[in-house]
């Protein structure tokens, strides 16, 4: 017997209204119209005929009982009270910063930032899209190199993508070079990834120079992971006369006072915006950036934002370059980043727009000066302070008592770095007082002396001359005043989720509930360092495992990891578990793996990253899995089957029927199956990938389990394993890497450069968790199913639904088929999709996963009022398409075509169009009270790629 499902029912007074029933949009009422509707009698019966029986959970879900928000808080309260607060000076390339708290409030904070979708649809994106081109444009002045990304992931991740670049990109493919000053778990993620594709590192002293033999790339940090600054010019020429690739990891700050990359030479920079404005956050979610010289600009990984035109030739931003996502390259992607850390890195560029080039200087030399102030009183010690010349960071040599001080420090309120037994790491920071300082001094049995010489410690060869931040944006916005406007005129351009409903498919848009953000930012959970002493971080831990434990109850496997920070990630970290697995029974022929051709994009980049091979699985007519093509590939592969990734539910929204059987062919194989978790929500309480044949999945949080999108990121993708791949899970990058042996594949191979990777925002989750329980999961699933099904049911006369399941029901998601409309009218699904702008709506999923088509997913938050509204919306805009059928109207005369329409061009004197001003702008009467007008019109992206421009324009363009 399946476990049963709340039924609505209004026979009896309703009870307090529970979590779960804020977070449902339907009231009761609602479901009973949509299953009447539908034509079913109840939810649970609805259910019973979407979900095939032979997958179906017969019992609930073994999680604790649902708690009510201020349960929720007071738990969180607890459990933030076991982790102790210190001052943080362990570095090691995380620092503590303060969010201004207009920048906290106003974006971190707010929803109309923190709700937003990735900006695939630029013309309601203007804002985010702005917000990113300032941070490009701060990374590209700060490194001195011609064009930056939109952020990565973390720094110890963007510097093995930069690896991989410069492997792709170099004239010889010799070994890498990591200079052995570069932060310890930087070398370990770039050495889980070098294990995996094939190549040698290296890691080397270079103060001494290059070593001998072929280099294809050289890895430089700058300040060294010791705090020695160096200058690099030497090693750099060294390199490009044997014809390789130089990135230096860079410290944004340090970039104000020395001598930028780019002008020594480098041809990659990458590193991390943590410290602007960033908290700790227990090691992320953290805005990592890469910028590159002319020439690398298309192999540049992750997004990329560029400058373009609109229909009326006006300035206009835009997602450039994005013929390289992974949707479209797959297998031959040069990455598998289809996410970023946008929030973040928006936070990173509002933190210097507001205090501009001028107060990131100061906040530099200050930072500077601490460290200076420091190593002058440590001299009257028995410390040694071992480098001459450094940024903020010092290394102090205390033969045989590091640890005897280090915990001196930690009893006084004070986190040094322990590096070995003889070794310490101080690091300063924009936090960092003159109090501190004394009182550090002071474990050593020192004191700050007056009259100590404190003269800067940057060498004059490094000292930076060069200008930075000079566009017009970094100086205006000083005061609090103009900041907080600035913010609301940038959110202001936008569509988010707190506006209206984004109804996109394989990319939930859920409600991220306001208590469930509430403890982020809370002290002990943000100012807590990932190399803290376990005794501070208590609390984190309990909520990591309580959250690890839940999630494997949900999915039905045994362990779960959540160092992925990114649902890249957690894909690539299941198949390198697969891979050590294969490897530790002597399997290392075992590197095929079977992918279906309507699989997420990333599936196929992830497992050429893990040293897999792709060979594709056909899609039968009805979008299922082909099952004759299945068994070819199995017996064509069956010796060397690595393992086979399949979506569940697939790709086109629909339950395969079928997914026992996949499982237990490739099983029989001697395969392992991964199953994609991105569309988990349409399962938990009612199904377990665990359970069905799955061996590991990775999990959304950012789409199943309510962390929102932030843009484009924070994502959080834990890898979910059955016991056999437990011991292969992610390891901790932070280890011993002194030795010249790689990580082998019992240690488990880091993705992420902490060990829990954006432990930040999981407070989110857990909240989300514990606030709904068993029963309000597998209640938001149902209705998940209802609202997808409710609208499929609505407009499947108009827009027919492409595939769905043996009942004719779809699951979570259904894709709407515009190809018949597009043959016969011209009108294409991009043309609905800005339309819909018009009728104030982000667009559903554009032509994915299968061409000239719309994926929309409702999700279960949504009301019946909005989901009518999106309902009429879309059958208005059929309408609009009949009468282009009927010949009233041209295609490139029709609305559609001119759409979306701004408030300019409604206003303009000269009025040009076909159709009334009227259609336009207000095709539905209802939209006489809620009106969004989009700032630009439709943006030409094929301009921007030809003119590719990726920094602030000049202002007045944007002020005409």
């Amino acid at each position: 017997m399946n476990a049963s499902l709340p039924a609505p029912s209004a026979a009896s007074p309703a009870p307090a209204a529970t979590f779960a029933d804020r977070h449902i949009g339907p009231r009761s009422s609602d479901a009973g119209q949509m299953l009447e509707v539908l034509g079913y009698p109840s939810l649970e019966r609805l259910v019973d005929l979407a979900v095939p029986a032979s997958i179906r959970l017969d019992r609930a879900l073994n999680l604790p009982s649902a708690l009510s928000e201020t349960e929720v808080l007071a738990q969180l309260r607890r459990i933030a009270g076991r982790n102790r607060t210190a001052v943080q000076m362990i570095g090691q390339g995380y620092f503590d910063t303060v969010t201004p708290p207009v920048i906290r409030r106003n974006v971190l904070e707010s929803p109309a930032w923190y709700t937003a979708y990735t900006p695939y649809q630029p013309e309601i994106s203007q804002g985010r899209l702005e917000a990113l081109l300032n941070f490009q444009t701060i990374v590209q002045d700060l490194t001195a190199l011609d064009i930056a990304n939109a952020s990565l992931l973390d720094e110890a991740s963007a510097v093995a993508e930069a690896v991989l670049l410069m492997r792709r990109s170099g004239k010889n493919k010799g070994r890498t070079v990591i200079d052995a000053d570069t932060l310890p778990q930087t070398i370990a993620v770039v050495r889980g990834r070098a294990e995996a594709l094939g190549f040698d590192v290296e890691i080397a002293d270079l103060s001494t120079g290059l070593p001998d033999g072929d280099i294809n790339g050289v890895v430089l940090q700058q300040p060294g992971a010791s705090g020695a600054l160096r200058n690099h010019a030497a090693v750099v020429d060294a390199a490009k006369e044997r014809g390789a690739l130089v990135t230096v990891a860079a410290d944004l700050l340090s970039l104000t006072l020395i001598t930028a990359p780019g002008e020594q030479g480098a041809d990659i920079a990458v590193g991390s915006a943590q410290r602007f404005g960033v908290p700790l956050f227990f090691g992320g979610p953290h805005a990592a950036y890469m910028a590159v010289r002319k020439g690398l600009e298309r192999m540049l990984p992750g997004r990329l934002v560029g400058v373009s035109k609109d229909a009326d030739g006006a300035p206009a931003y835009r997602l450039a370059l994005q013929t390289r996502e992974q949707h479209i390259r797959r297998e031959k992607a040069t990455s598998n980043i289809c996410t970023a850390q946008a929030l973040l890195a928006i936070v990173a560029s509002m933190y210097a727009v507001y205090h501009g080039p001028e107060g990131l200087t100061a906040i530099a030399r200050t930072t500077h000066q601490r460290a200076v102030e420091l190593a002058a009183a440590l001299a009257g010690s028995e410390a040694e302070v071992v480098h001459a010349a450094f940024f903020d960071t010092l290394l102090v040599r205390v033969p045989g008592k590091a640890s005897q001080y280090a915990d001196a420090a930690e009893a006084a309120g004070f986190n040094l770095r322990r590096v070995d037994a003889d070794t310490l790491g101080i690091s300063c920071d924009e936090t960092t007082t003159p109090e501190h300082v004394a009182a550090v001094a002071g474990v050593f049995g020192a004191t700050v002396e007056a009259d100590a010489d404190r003269a800067e410690r940057i060498p004059a060869d490094l000292h930076r001359t060069s200008p930075f931040m000079t566009h017009p944006v970094f100086s205006r916005h000083r005061s609090e005043t103009a900041m907080l406007r600035y913010l609301r005129k940038l959110s202001d351009k936008d569509l988010a989720l707190d506006r209206t409903m984004i109804p996109l498919g394989s990319c939930t848009m859920k409600l991220n509930a306001t208590v469930e953000m509430e403890s982020i930012s809370w002290p002990e959970f943000a100012s807590i360092h990932p190399y803290a002493p376990e005794s501070q971080t208590e609390g984190w831990r309990e909520l990591i495992t309580d959250l690890e434990e839940r999630l494997a109850e949900i999915t039905g496997y045994d362990r779960v990891s959540l160092q992925p920070n990114a649902g890249s990630q957690g894909e690539l970290a299941g198949l390198l578990a697969i891979r050590g697995y294969h490897r530790s029974r002597g399997d290392e022929n075992r590197t095929i793996c079977l992918i279906p051709s309507s699989a997420h994009g990333t599936n196929a980049a992830s497992a050429v990253l893990a040293g897999m091979k792709v060979v594709v699985v056909g899609t039968a007519a009805n979008g299922n899995i082909d099952h004759d093509d299945l068994l070819a590939k199995i017996e064509q592969h069956a010796a060397n089957l690595s393992a086979i990734m399949i979506t569940y539910p697939s790709t086109h929204g629909v339950f395969e029927e079928d997914v026992r059987w996949v499982c237990e062919k490739v099983h029989a194989a001697g395969g392992q199956v991964y199953i994609d978790g991105a569309n988990l929500n349409a399962l938990v309480g009612l199904a377990q990938p665990g359970e069905f044949g799955g061996d590991v999945s990775h999990l959304n949080l950012h789409k199943t389990f309510c962390i929102p999108h932030g843009g484009g990121g924070p994502g959080v993708g834990p890898v979910a394993v059955a016991a056999h791949l437990a011991p292969f899970l992610p390891g901790d990058a932070n280890r011993d890497v002194t030795t010249d042996d790689a990580p082998g594949a019992e240690s488990g191979t880091p993705v992420s450069g902490s060990m829990y990777g954006s432990a930040g925002v999981l407070p989110i989750s857990w909240a989300y968790v514990a606030l709904m329980g068993a029963e309000g999961l597998t209640s938001a699933t149902a209705h998940a199913l209802l609202a997808a099904n409710y609208v499929a049911s609505r407009l499947t006369e108009h827009f027919p639904v492409l595939y769905t399941g043996v009942q004719g029901l779809v699951a979570h998601e259904c894709i709407l088929d515009l190809r018949p409309l597009t043959a016969a009218t011209g009108a294409t699904a991009e043309d609905v999709a800005k339309r819909l702008i018009d009728y104030g709506f982000h667009a559903p999923t554009l032509s994915f996963p299968v061409a000239g088509t719309l994926m929309v997913e409702p999700t279960e938050s949504e009301d019946l009022a909005e989901l009518d509204r999106f309902v009429d919306a879309m059958i208005a805009i059929k309408g609009e398409i009949d009468r282009v059928a009927s010949g009233e109207s041209s295609i490139e005369e029709s609305p559609l075509r001119q759409a979306p329409h701004t408030a300019q061009l409604l206003i303009a004197d000269d009025w040009t169009q076909a159709y009334p001003r009227e259609l336009a702008a207000y095709p539905l009467r209802s939209l006489r009270h809620d009106k969004y007008f989009p700032p630009v019109r439709r943006i030409d992206g094929a301009h921007g790629d030809r003119n590719l421009i990726c920094s602030c324009p000049p202002i007045e363009a944007f002020e005409d």
